[in-house]
């Protein structure tokens, strides 16, 4: 038994295959097998490693270098997909062996955090992970967003295909990466396939000639539903914007569904506006997704609150020892070893994790599992790392 990396051609009968049989219809058809051959320029700069033996895989993991936003500052993540075992090798520990490779090597690669969409949340917690928010889907009917037509907005929006458009999406989604916690992007070799495939509209909303807003989105049939992707806009103008152009399609479409992200609150878009606001996280199949730290590098210099602590971290390969955290300049230092007096509390990764991404209060570690945090303790952290949502976006 063996466990190596493998190239863009090998994946089309090791790591494919495999991740085809753990998320697909199965048996797959020929056009659907050739279909992975289309897809090799878009993974060609991701890490996949295999277990085999005897000329079988038996599972694969592979990595994406993608780059997110923690707090403020973007930083490289390595986004983990792909992971499956063949039905007759799981439950033999083979993806733990992966995956402490895979994050050994993306870690040591520079890649201070790393996120994923987990098959089972509960199998990554033991390797650090925590869950993040998943964004909101919202269905209305484009008849509620009347008031939107007679409406003088300054501004005007683009309609156009994606690749006639996609400069403008991708330029837009940078600045989102930018501005906002927990936002993330594919690197450029993967992101293209939006472009190549050529599946949906753009619009986009423009201020001055600058884009403040953008949505991919197709139409089932007429008389049906307008699906969109993600709703990014950078204030209330641009998604005014967006949602006026929604509107002319009363005569057309039943409803309009899109995506926002998990902080957003639709039911306040308009008067009389009837949402169904929607996040669905069950298993298997729609899981929400998770994050952690895989490097204390990922802290230094971040934004943070006022606040001093002592942190011992346990249990982790990545994360260990005694750090001392101090936010009261407005950018975290650490320092290492005993020195310095401070409340001190006992964090695994996850609870740290959980911290850095905003996700849970100081209090609620204790009550996960994650961690020992003292009240003096608690209200440092809290100073420290304000409560966030962080909007993971990409979907991988």
């Amino acid at each position: 038994m063996t466990m190596h990396r493998v190239t863009a051609d090998e994946r089309l009968t090791t790591s494919f295959p495999l991740a085809a049989y753990a998320f697909e219809s199965s048996p797959l058809g020929a056009a659907r097998t050739e279909e992975f051959r289309d897809y090799l320029p878009y993974q060609s700069g991701n890490r996949t490693l295999i277990v085999e033996e005897g000329g079988s895989t038996l599972a694969a993991a592979s990595a994406i270098p993608m780059r997110q936003n923690l707090r403020g500052v973007v930083l490289p993540m390595a986004g983990v997909a792909g992971v499956a075992t063949h039905p007759l090798a799981r439950r033999q520990g083979h993806v733990r062996t992966l995956l402490h490779q895979l994050l050994d090597e993306m870690r040591d690669e520079g890649h201070p955090l790393s996120a994923l969409y987990p098959f089972r949340p509960s199998f990554y917690a033991r390797f650090g992970y925590v869950g993040l928010p998943k964004p909101r889907t919202v269905t209305f009917n484009p008849a509620d967003l009347g008031p939107l037509v007679r409406a003088e907005l300054p501004g005007e929006v683009t309609w156009e295909r994606i690749r006639a458009g996609y400069p403008a999406w991708h330029a837009f989604t940078e600045l989102c990466l930018q501005q906002r916690h927990g936002f993330s992007v594919f690197p450029d070799y993967r992101a293209v396939g939006l472009r190549d495939r050529d599946e949906y509209w753009l619009l986009t909303a423009r201020v001055d000639g600058a884009v403040t807003g953008a949505v991919t989105y197709r139409i089932d049939d007429h008389g049906g539903t307008l699906i969109g992707n993600e709703l990014l806009y950078a204030d209330p103008l641009a998604r005014a914007l967006l949602l006026q152009f929604f509107a002319r399609h009363v005569d057309q479409v039943e409803r309009i569904s899109v995506q926002v992200p998990p902080d957003e609150l639709p039911e306040l878009w308009l008067t009389d506006l009837a949402v169904h606001v929607e996040a669905r996280a069950a298993r298997p199949g729609s899981s929400a997704p998770m994050a952690r730290l895989l490097s204390l590098d990922a802290l230094s210099g971040l934004p943070a609150g006022p606040g001093r602590v002592r942190i011992e971290l346990t249990g982790d390969r990545w994360l260990a020892g005694s750090h001392l955290l101090d936010g009261t300049t407005g950018s975290l230092e650490l320092i290492g070893g005993a020195g310095g007096s401070a409340p001190t509390a006992t964090l695994t990764a996850a609870g740290l994790s959980a911290l850095a991404y905003g996700v849970l209060d100081p209090a609620e570690l204790p009550l996960r599992g994650l961690g020992e945090v003292p009240v003096d303790a608690a209200a440092e952290l809290r100073g420290i790392f304000p409560r966030r949502v962080p909007y993971l976006f990409a979907d991988f």
